[in-house]
């Protein structure tokens, strides 16, 4: 019995591990896990070419046998690097037909034949406002919080795609860069922003965010007060079924308040079960964020007392406990076993997550708790622990 409760741990680590990477591989580490997939920005395309053109474009573009859509442009002229192939006309993948004036880069590409080396190039639409914000972006070597308060001055940009690259530094920015510009985010368009239908919901999602840094870092109790108040009152709205970005507002709620946030959003409703499905999986978000980036201001204790109270939560039961082993908070043992007994029957993805965090916890009660569901259920029991192996997908 020893030799298979040994096994068993030593399986169940693995499993603990393989949950967090389930939860967290999907995202890059940066100031926001909210944001989604952003772009490659132009600065970091610009400094990792080896050429960088001004070029027309001569025809529409096509497919080339490849299956990528390429267009041909004339180089007018080089803003960066020198090359042979930078001359004349050359093809550049894009992302749709390209109607006037592009900025062009161009990245080596090594051959065997070091004499056959070539520039494979890619366009971006450019005018001559993108064109000198492309020149002007400071460079990746800068001190990233100095390249992020430029980069607060283009955000929401009346050029969609300087607004898009700027979104796209802060999305890719640590969480400590985000804090150190703190200072150059305007905190009333911040506000503005948090609330504007129009506003892409991503975006949206990283302003509330970025709301609560600024309110957590500045020394003015107005601006603190009208930040806090923003969140709040954006949070209470009444949301559409699919609000993208609404746990990024979560987070901002924590960052800015820390454990008073917590509570407000307690006493919203949010961790009961009559709240709504999407709302908590956004909720669970924002605590996984608080658990990694918020100890200094919400004790982890407080998180996963949180989120053990969503074990009750149809929708969100299974990643809640999921969490709770990536905690290690075997305190809440009991009401993760009774939840196999309420939603297990009916939900794979609930028995896998019951099986593993039992599995992986080491007091001698979770072994008991294991024997009671294989004296009721040992074929769904074996299923689960099985499944627990390898991540799933939901």
């Amino acid at each position: 019995m020893g030799r298979r409760i040994a096994r068993l741990s030593d399986w169940a680590a693995g499993w603990v591990a393989g949950a967090t990477l389930a939860l967290w591989a999907a995202q890059p580490a940066s100031a926001c896990p909210f944001c989604g997939v952003v772009e490659q920005p132009l600065a970091q395309r610009r400094d990792e070419a080896t050429v960088v053109a001004i070029g027309e474009a001569e025809k529409r573009a096509a497919v080339d046998a490849l299956g990528f859509t390429t267009q041909p442009f004339r180089i007018l002229q080089l803003l960066r690097g020198e090359d042979d192939d930078a001359s004349g006309t050359v093809a550049a993948r894009v992302a749709g037909t390209v109607a006037g004036t592009a900025v062009l880069f161009g990245t080596a590409v090594a051959a065997a034949d070091p004499a056959e080396d070539r520039l494979a190039w890619s366009a971006v639409a450019a005018d001559e406002t993108l064109l000198g914000y492309v020149s002007a972006a400071p460079a990746v070597t800068t001190p990233a919080a100095e390249r992020l308060r430029w980069f607060a001055r283009r955000l929401e940009h009346p050029d969609r795609t300087i607004a898009a690259d700027a979104f796209a530094e802060f999305g890719l920015a640590s969480l400590d860069a985000v804090r150190g510009a703190a200072d150059a985010l305007d905190s009333v368009q911040l506000r503005a922003w948090v609330g504007e239908p129009s506003i892409d919901e991503r975006r949206r999602g990283f302003y509330g965010l970025a709301l609560g840094i600024v309110a957590a870092a500045t020394n003015d109790p107005a601006v603190a007060r009208d930040c806090i108040a923003t969140l709040r009152h954006t949070a209470e709205a009444p949301g559409s079924d699919f609000r993208a970005g609404f746990d990024g507002l979560l987070a901002g709620i924590l960052v800015a308040e820390g454990t008073a946030g917590l509570d407000f959003l307690g006493d919203r409703g949010l961790l009961e079960p009559t709240a709504r499905a999407l709302d908590q999986r956004h909720l669970l978000a924002a605590l996984r964020f608080a658990w990694e980036n918020l100890a200094d201001t919400i004790p982890r204790d407080r998180v996963a007392a949180a989120t053990e109270q969503l074990l009750t939560s149809p929708a969100v039961a299974a990643d809640a406990i999921i969490d709770l082993a990536r905690y290690r908070r075997w305190s809440g043992l009991e009401d993760v076993s009774r939840v196999w007994d309420a939603l297990g029957n009916e939900d794979p993805l609930v028995r896998r997550a019951v099986a593993g965090y039992l599995a992986a916890c080491p007091l001698p009660s979770a072994r008991r708790e294991l024997d009671r569901i294989r004296l009721q259920s040992p074929e769904l029991l074996q299923q689960a622990l099985e499944a627990a192996t390898t991540p799933a997908a939901r």
